[in-house]
Protein backbone atom coordinates (compact mmCIF):
# COMPACT_ATOMS: atom_id res chain seq x y z
CA UNK A 1 0.00 0.00 0.00
CA UNK A 2 2.79 2.37 1.01
CA UNK A 3 4.70 1.57 -2.19
CA UNK A 4 1.59 2.29 -4.29
CA UNK A 5 1.19 5.69 -2.63
CA UNK A 6 4.86 6.50 -3.24
CA UNK A 7 4.59 5.42 -6.86
CA UNK A 8 1.46 7.57 -7.24
CA UNK A 9 3.22 10.59 -5.77
CA UNK A 10 6.18 10.01 -8.05
CA UNK A 11 3.88 9.91 -11.08
CA UNK A 12 2.20 13.14 -9.99
CA UNK A 13 5.58 14.82 -9.51
CA UNK A 14 6.88 13.65 -12.89
CA UNK A 15 3.69 14.72 -14.68
CA UNK A 16 3.83 18.06 -12.87
CA UNK A 17 7.44 18.61 -13.91
CA UNK A 18 6.67 17.75 -17.53
CA UNK A 19 3.68 20.10 -17.51
CA UNK A 20 5.82 22.86 -15.96
CA UNK A 21 8.54 22.43 -18.57
CA UNK A 22 5.92 22.57 -21.33
CA UNK A 23 3.90 25.45 -19.94
CA UNK A 24 6.63 27.61 -18.38
CA UNK A 25 7.60 29.37 -21.64
CA UNK A 26 3.96 30.36 -22.21
CA UNK A 27 3.67 31.42 -18.57
CA UNK A 28 6.80 33.60 -18.87
CA UNK A 29 5.44 35.17 -22.05
CA UNK A 30 2.16 35.90 -20.35
CA UNK A 31 3.93 37.52 -17.39
CA UNK A 32 5.84 39.85 -19.71
CA UNK A 33 2.86 40.81 -21.87
CA UNK A 34 0.59 41.32 -18.88
CA UNK A 35 3.17 43.56 -17.20
CA UNK A 36 3.39 45.96 -20.16
CA UNK A 37 1.97 49.45 -19.63
CA UNK A 38 1.39 48.87 -15.93
CA UNK A 39 4.34 50.88 -14.64
CA UNK A 40 6.41 47.73 -14.10
CA UNK A 41 10.08 48.00 -15.04
CA UNK A 42 10.82 46.44 -18.43
CA UNK A 43 14.57 46.82 -18.90
CA UNK A 44 15.09 43.16 -17.96
CA UNK A 45 12.44 42.02 -20.45
CA UNK A 46 13.22 44.04 -23.58
CA UNK A 47 16.68 42.55 -24.23
CA UNK A 48 15.47 38.95 -23.83
CA UNK A 49 12.34 38.87 -25.97
CA UNK A 50 13.97 36.29 -28.22
CA UNK A 51 14.40 34.03 -25.18
CA UNK A 52 10.75 34.32 -24.24
CA UNK A 53 8.99 34.17 -27.61
CA UNK A 54 9.15 32.06 -30.76
CA UNK A 55 11.24 33.97 -33.26
CA UNK A 56 12.89 33.98 -36.65
CA UNK A 57 16.43 35.18 -37.24
CA UNK A 58 17.94 37.73 -39.61
CA UNK A 59 21.67 36.97 -39.52
CA UNK A 60 24.60 39.34 -39.25
CA UNK A 61 26.40 40.18 -42.47
CA UNK A 62 29.61 38.31 -43.24
CA UNK A 63 31.23 41.68 -43.97
CA UNK A 64 29.31 44.10 -41.73
CA UNK A 65 29.31 47.87 -41.93
CA UNK A 66 31.18 49.24 -38.93
CA UNK A 67 30.77 52.93 -38.32
CA UNK A 68 34.10 54.70 -37.80
CA UNK A 69 34.57 56.80 -34.69
CA UNK A 70 35.16 60.53 -34.75
CA UNK A 71 35.99 63.01 -31.99
CA UNK A 72 33.79 62.35 -28.99
CA UNK A 73 30.75 64.50 -28.37
CA UNK A 74 30.06 65.83 -24.91
CA UNK A 75 26.32 65.63 -24.40
CA UNK A 76 24.71 68.96 -23.50
CA UNK A 77 24.20 69.17 -19.74
CA UNK A 78 20.56 70.06 -20.23
CA UNK A 79 17.88 71.16 -22.65
CA UNK A 80 14.59 73.02 -22.73
CA UNK A 81 11.19 71.79 -23.76
CA UNK A 82 7.99 73.85 -23.69
CA UNK A 83 9.45 76.29 -21.22
CA UNK A 84 10.76 73.60 -18.87
CA UNK A 85 14.44 72.89 -18.29
CA UNK A 86 15.61 69.26 -18.19
CA UNK A 87 18.93 68.00 -16.87
CA UNK A 88 20.25 65.50 -19.41
CA UNK A 89 21.28 62.65 -17.14
CA UNK A 90 18.11 62.97 -15.09
CA UNK A 91 16.07 62.76 -18.32
CA UNK A 92 17.98 59.68 -19.47
CA UNK A 93 17.44 58.07 -16.08
CA UNK A 94 13.77 59.00 -15.92
CA UNK A 95 13.07 57.41 -19.31
CA UNK A 96 15.04 54.24 -18.43
CA UNK A 97 17.47 54.80 -21.30
CA UNK A 98 19.45 51.70 -22.21
CA UNK A 99 21.30 53.00 -25.29
CA UNK A 100 22.14 56.34 -26.87
CA UNK A 101 24.05 56.43 -30.14
CA UNK A 102 24.80 59.54 -32.19
CA UNK A 103 26.19 59.52 -35.74
CA UNK A 104 27.49 62.54 -37.60
CA UNK A 105 28.10 62.02 -41.32
CA UNK A 106 28.24 58.28 -40.75
CA UNK A 107 30.71 58.41 -37.86
CA UNK A 108 30.01 57.61 -34.22
CA UNK A 109 30.44 60.75 -32.13
CA UNK A 110 28.68 59.42 -29.03
CA UNK A 111 27.79 55.93 -27.78
CA UNK A 112 26.77 54.90 -24.30
CA UNK A 113 24.74 52.19 -22.60
CA UNK A 114 22.97 51.89 -19.26
CA UNK A 115 20.84 49.38 -17.36
CA UNK A 116 20.72 46.15 -19.39
CA UNK A 117 21.77 47.73 -22.69
CA UNK A 118 25.04 47.09 -24.52
CA UNK A 119 26.64 47.29 -27.97
CA UNK A 120 25.71 43.67 -28.74
CA UNK A 121 22.41 43.61 -26.86
CA UNK A 122 19.28 43.15 -28.95
CA UNK A 123 16.46 45.45 -27.85
CA UNK A 124 12.75 45.19 -28.59
CA UNK A 125 12.04 47.95 -31.10
CA UNK A 126 8.29 48.25 -30.63
CA UNK A 127 6.97 50.43 -33.49
CA UNK A 128 10.40 51.26 -34.90
CA UNK A 129 9.77 47.95 -36.68
CA UNK A 130 7.08 49.67 -38.76
CA UNK A 131 9.67 51.76 -40.60
CA UNK A 132 11.63 48.60 -41.48
CA UNK A 133 8.46 47.05 -42.89
CA UNK A 134 7.79 50.15 -44.99
CA UNK A 135 11.31 50.16 -46.42
CA UNK A 136 10.93 46.50 -47.34
CA UNK A 137 7.61 47.20 -49.03
CA UNK A 138 9.26 49.95 -51.07
CA UNK A 139 11.76 47.42 -52.37
CA UNK A 140 8.96 44.99 -53.27
CA UNK A 141 7.24 47.74 -55.25
CA UNK A 142 10.50 48.57 -57.04
CA UNK A 143 11.01 44.91 -57.94
CA UNK A 144 7.54 44.71 -59.48
CA UNK A 145 5.91 42.38 -56.98
CA UNK A 146 3.45 45.19 -56.30
CA UNK A 147 2.47 47.29 -59.31
CA UNK A 148 1.41 50.42 -57.47
CA UNK A 149 0.53 51.57 -53.97
CA UNK A 150 -2.54 53.17 -55.53
CA UNK A 151 -4.00 49.67 -55.86
CA UNK A 152 -6.33 48.20 -53.24
CA UNK A 153 -4.48 46.03 -50.75
CA UNK A 154 -7.07 43.31 -51.31
CA UNK A 155 -5.80 42.90 -54.87
CA UNK A 156 -2.90 41.05 -53.21
CA UNK A 157 -4.35 39.95 -49.86
CA UNK A 158 -7.76 38.38 -50.58
CA UNK A 159 -8.08 37.22 -46.96
CA UNK A 160 -8.76 40.88 -46.07
CA UNK A 161 -11.86 41.02 -48.29
CA UNK A 162 -14.90 41.92 -46.23
CA UNK A 163 -12.78 43.62 -43.56
CA UNK A 164 -11.98 47.29 -43.01
CA UNK A 165 -9.21 46.91 -45.62
CA UNK A 166 -11.44 45.76 -48.44
CA UNK A 167 -10.75 48.03 -51.43
CA UNK A 168 -8.46 50.37 -49.45
CA UNK A 169 -5.44 51.81 -51.23
CA UNK A 170 -2.09 50.42 -50.10
CA UNK A 171 -0.96 54.03 -49.73
CA UNK A 172 -3.71 54.77 -47.21
CA UNK A 173 -2.64 51.76 -45.15
CA UNK A 174 0.97 52.94 -45.30
CA UNK A 175 -0.09 56.38 -44.08
CA UNK A 176 -2.10 55.09 -41.11
CA UNK A 177 -5.24 56.33 -42.83
CA UNK A 178 -6.97 53.05 -43.58
CA UNK A 179 -10.22 54.10 -41.91
CA UNK A 180 -10.31 50.93 -39.81
CA UNK A 181 -11.96 51.11 -36.41
CA UNK A 182 -9.13 50.80 -33.91
CA UNK A 183 -8.21 51.67 -30.32
CA UNK A 184 -4.45 52.02 -29.65
CA UNK A 185 -4.89 52.91 -25.97
CA UNK A 186 -2.09 51.10 -24.12
CA UNK A 187 -3.60 51.87 -20.72
CA UNK A 188 -6.86 50.06 -21.59
CA UNK A 189 -6.51 46.26 -21.25
CA UNK A 190 -9.55 45.82 -23.49
CA UNK A 191 -8.22 48.03 -26.32
CA UNK A 192 -7.56 46.56 -29.75
CA UNK A 193 -3.80 46.94 -29.47
CA UNK A 194 -3.70 45.15 -26.10
CA UNK A 195 -5.88 42.32 -27.41
CA UNK A 196 -3.54 42.20 -30.41
CA UNK A 197 -0.55 41.83 -28.09
CA UNK A 198 -2.25 39.14 -26.02
CA UNK A 199 -1.98 36.81 -29.00
CA UNK A 200 1.67 36.41 -28.07
CA UNK A 201 0.82 35.35 -24.57
CA UNK A 202 -2.17 33.14 -25.27
CA UNK A 203 -1.65 32.03 -28.87
CA UNK A 204 -3.52 32.86 -32.03
CA UNK A 205 -3.06 34.49 -35.41
CA UNK A 206 -2.16 38.15 -35.92
CA UNK A 207 -3.30 37.97 -39.53
CA UNK A 208 -6.70 36.53 -38.61
CA UNK A 209 -7.17 39.26 -36.01
CA UNK A 210 -6.33 41.92 -38.59
CA UNK A 211 -8.98 40.51 -40.94
CA UNK A 212 -11.69 41.01 -38.28
CA UNK A 213 -11.41 44.82 -38.24
CA UNK A 214 -14.31 46.87 -39.54
CA UNK A 215 -14.42 50.31 -41.13
CA UNK A 216 -15.01 53.48 -39.13
CA UNK A 217 -14.06 56.28 -41.55
CA UNK A 218 -13.58 56.94 -45.22
CA UNK A 219 -10.04 55.78 -46.05
CA UNK A 220 -7.51 58.51 -46.81
CA UNK A 221 -9.19 61.22 -44.76
CA UNK A 222 -7.97 60.84 -41.17
CA UNK A 223 -4.58 59.91 -39.71
CA UNK A 224 -5.29 57.43 -36.91
CA UNK A 225 -2.38 55.44 -35.56
CA UNK A 226 -3.20 51.76 -36.01
CA UNK A 227 -0.71 48.93 -35.48
CA UNK A 228 -2.92 46.54 -37.43
CA UNK A 229 -2.26 48.63 -40.55
CA UNK A 230 1.39 47.54 -40.39
CA UNK A 231 0.39 43.91 -39.90
CA UNK A 232 -1.72 44.24 -43.06
CA UNK A 233 1.35 45.57 -44.90
CA UNK A 234 3.37 42.55 -43.77
CA UNK A 235 0.61 40.33 -45.12
CA UNK A 236 0.91 42.24 -48.39
CA UNK A 237 4.68 41.71 -48.59
CA UNK A 238 4.36 38.00 -47.91
CA UNK A 239 1.49 37.47 -50.36
CA UNK A 240 3.06 39.54 -53.13
CA UNK A 241 6.56 38.04 -52.89
CA UNK A 242 5.59 34.52 -51.90
CA UNK A 243 8.09 34.69 -49.05
CA UNK A 244 7.97 35.39 -45.33
CA UNK A 245 8.68 38.91 -44.12
CA UNK A 246 11.84 37.63 -42.44
CA UNK A 247 13.11 35.92 -45.56
CA UNK A 248 12.43 38.77 -47.98
CA UNK A 249 13.62 41.53 -45.63
CA UNK A 250 16.81 39.64 -44.81
CA UNK A 251 17.84 39.39 -48.45
CA UNK A 252 16.65 42.77 -49.71
CA UNK A 253 17.14 45.17 -46.78
CA UNK A 254 18.79 43.68 -43.72
CA UNK A 255 21.94 42.10 -45.19
CA UNK A 256 22.52 44.94 -47.70
CA UNK A 257 22.61 47.36 -44.72
CA UNK A 258 25.58 45.42 -43.33
CA UNK A 259 24.32 44.43 -39.85
CA UNK A 260 26.91 43.60 -37.21
CA UNK A 261 24.67 41.27 -35.18
CA UNK A 262 21.83 38.83 -35.65
CA UNK A 263 18.35 40.27 -35.25
CA UNK A 264 15.09 38.54 -34.37
CA UNK A 265 11.43 38.80 -35.27
CA UNK A 266 8.93 37.68 -32.64
CA UNK A 267 6.44 35.21 -34.13
CA UNK A 268 2.85 34.33 -33.32
CA UNK A 269 1.73 30.74 -32.90
CA UNK A 270 1.23 30.51 -36.68
CA UNK A 271 4.86 31.46 -37.33
CA UNK A 272 3.97 34.96 -38.57
CA UNK A 273 6.06 37.98 -37.64
CA UNK A 274 4.80 40.61 -35.20
CA UNK A 275 5.37 43.17 -37.93
CA UNK A 276 4.03 46.12 -35.97
CA UNK A 277 6.61 45.93 -33.20
CA UNK A 278 8.44 42.62 -32.84
CA UNK A 279 11.87 43.35 -34.30
CA UNK A 280 14.83 42.93 -31.91
CA UNK A 281 18.19 44.39 -32.95
CA UNK A 282 21.15 46.34 -31.60
CA UNK A 283 21.48 50.12 -31.45
CA UNK A 284 24.16 50.17 -34.14
CA UNK A 285 22.05 48.08 -36.49
CA UNK A 286 18.97 50.23 -35.91
CA UNK A 287 21.19 53.19 -36.79
CA UNK A 288 21.95 51.59 -40.14
CA UNK A 289 18.37 52.11 -41.29
CA UNK A 290 18.56 55.76 -40.23
CA UNK A 291 21.86 56.20 -42.04
CA UNK A 292 20.47 54.48 -45.13
CA UNK A 293 17.54 56.91 -45.21
CA UNK A 294 19.82 59.88 -44.51
CA UNK A 295 21.70 58.86 -47.66
CA UNK A 296 18.46 58.59 -49.65
CA UNK A 297 18.46 54.80 -49.70
CA UNK A 298 22.06 54.27 -50.80
CA UNK A 299 24.99 52.48 -49.19
CA UNK A 300 28.46 52.31 -50.75
CA UNK A 301 27.11 53.37 -54.13
CA UNK A 302 24.32 50.78 -54.15
CA UNK A 303 20.67 51.84 -54.17
CA UNK A 304 19.02 49.57 -51.59
CA UNK A 305 15.74 51.41 -51.02
CA UNK A 306 14.50 53.45 -54.01
CA UNK A 307 15.23 57.16 -53.54
CA UNK A 308 11.68 58.10 -54.50
CA UNK A 309 10.39 55.76 -51.77
CA UNK A 310 12.66 57.33 -49.16
CA UNK A 311 11.43 60.78 -50.15
CA UNK A 312 7.77 59.74 -50.03
CA UNK A 313 8.30 57.96 -46.71
CA UNK A 314 9.24 61.17 -44.92
CA UNK A 315 6.89 63.59 -46.72
CA UNK A 316 3.35 64.16 -45.43
CA UNK A 317 1.52 64.69 -48.73
CA UNK A 318 -2.10 65.27 -47.69
CA UNK A 319 -3.80 67.67 -45.27
CA UNK A 320 -4.62 64.98 -42.69
CA UNK A 321 -0.95 63.98 -42.50
CA UNK A 322 0.55 67.40 -41.75
CA UNK A 323 2.22 68.10 -38.39
CA UNK A 324 0.81 70.59 -35.90
CA UNK A 325 -2.67 71.14 -34.54
CA UNK A 326 -4.49 69.04 -37.11
CA UNK A 327 -8.21 68.22 -36.64
CA UNK A 328 -7.88 65.27 -38.99
CA UNK A 329 -5.04 63.57 -37.13
CA UNK A 330 -4.81 61.97 -33.71
CA UNK A 331 -1.27 63.24 -33.02
CA UNK A 332 0.67 66.46 -33.30
CA UNK A 333 3.42 65.00 -35.50
CA UNK A 334 3.09 64.54 -39.23
CA UNK A 335 3.17 61.17 -40.94
CA UNK A 336 4.64 59.71 -44.10
CA UNK A 337 4.93 56.05 -45.06
CA UNK A 338 5.33 54.56 -41.56
CA UNK A 339 7.71 57.36 -40.52
CA UNK A 340 6.97 60.31 -38.22
CA UNK A 341 7.68 63.87 -39.34
CA UNK A 342 7.90 66.52 -36.60
CA UNK A 343 7.43 70.23 -37.20
CA UNK A 344 10.59 72.03 -38.24
CA UNK A 345 12.59 73.40 -41.13
CA UNK A 346 15.49 70.92 -41.25
CA UNK A 347 13.70 67.95 -42.79
CA UNK A 348 14.01 65.71 -39.73
CA UNK A 349 12.06 62.48 -39.44
CA UNK A 350 11.96 59.54 -37.08
CA UNK A 351 10.94 55.98 -36.44
CA UNK A 352 9.32 55.83 -32.98
CA UNK A 353 8.33 52.97 -30.71
CA UNK A 354 6.45 52.98 -27.42
CA UNK A 355 8.54 53.02 -24.24
CA UNK A 356 10.65 55.62 -26.09
CA UNK A 357 12.51 53.86 -28.90
CA UNK A 358 13.82 56.21 -31.59
CA UNK A 359 15.74 56.26 -34.85
CA UNK A 360 15.90 60.00 -35.48
CA UNK A 361 17.37 61.45 -38.68
CA UNK A 362 18.29 65.04 -39.47
CA UNK A 363 19.61 65.06 -43.06
CA UNK A 364 20.33 68.79 -42.95
CA UNK A 365 22.83 68.33 -40.12
CA UNK A 366 23.96 64.86 -41.23
CA UNK A 367 22.95 63.16 -37.99
CA UNK A 368 21.31 59.93 -36.92
CA UNK A 369 20.38 59.38 -33.27
CA UNK A 370 19.23 56.09 -31.76
CA UNK A 371 17.71 55.99 -28.29
CA UNK A 372 16.55 52.67 -26.84
CA UNK A 373 14.58 52.81 -23.62
CA UNK A 374 12.23 51.05 -21.22
CA UNK A 375 10.37 54.08 -19.91
CA UNK A 376 8.16 52.48 -17.28
CA UNK A 377 5.98 55.59 -17.04
CA UNK A 378 4.69 54.84 -20.52
CA UNK A 379 0.89 54.48 -20.66
CA UNK A 380 0.45 55.00 -16.93
CA UNK A 381 -0.43 58.53 -18.01
CA UNK A 382 -1.16 59.38 -21.66
CA UNK A 383 0.00 62.98 -21.21
CA UNK A 384 3.33 61.90 -19.72
CA UNK A 385 3.87 59.36 -22.48
CA UNK A 386 3.19 61.83 -25.29
CA UNK A 387 5.26 64.55 -23.69
CA UNK A 388 8.24 62.22 -23.23
CA UNK A 389 8.32 61.71 -27.00
CA UNK A 390 8.14 65.43 -27.76
CA UNK A 391 10.69 66.19 -25.03
CA UNK A 392 13.03 63.64 -26.61
CA UNK A 393 12.84 65.52 -29.90
CA UNK A 394 13.84 68.70 -28.05
CA UNK A 395 16.75 66.73 -26.58
CA UNK A 396 17.79 65.52 -30.04
CA UNK A 397 17.63 69.06 -31.44
CA UNK A 398 19.89 70.23 -28.64
CA UNK A 399 22.35 67.45 -29.43
CA UNK A 400 22.31 68.48 -33.10
CA UNK A 401 23.17 72.05 -32.17
CA UNK A 402 26.07 70.83 -30.01
CA UNK A 403 27.67 68.93 -32.90
CA UNK A 404 30.17 70.95 -34.90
Amino acid sequence: MKNNILRGLLVVIVVGLIAWVMLKPKFDRYLMISSLFTGAEQYDNFPRSAELFPHSTMPAATNPQQFPRAASLNLPSGFSHQGQTYETQAFLDATDTAALLVLKDGEIVYENYWLTGGPEVNWLSMSVAKSFVSATLGIAVDEGFIKSIEQPITDYVPSLAGSAYDGVRIKDVLQMSSGARWNEDYSDPESDVMRFAEIFALGGSLNEFTATLQRQRQPGTYNQYNSADTQALAMLISQATGRSLTDYMTEKLWLPMGPENDAYWMLDSEGVEMAFGGLNATARDYAKLGELFRLKGRRDGRQIVPEAWVRASVTPDAPHLLPGDNPNSDYVMGYGLQWWVPEGTEGAFSAIGVYNQFVFVNPTRGTVIVKLSANNAYATDDEIAGDSELATFSFFRTINKAIQ
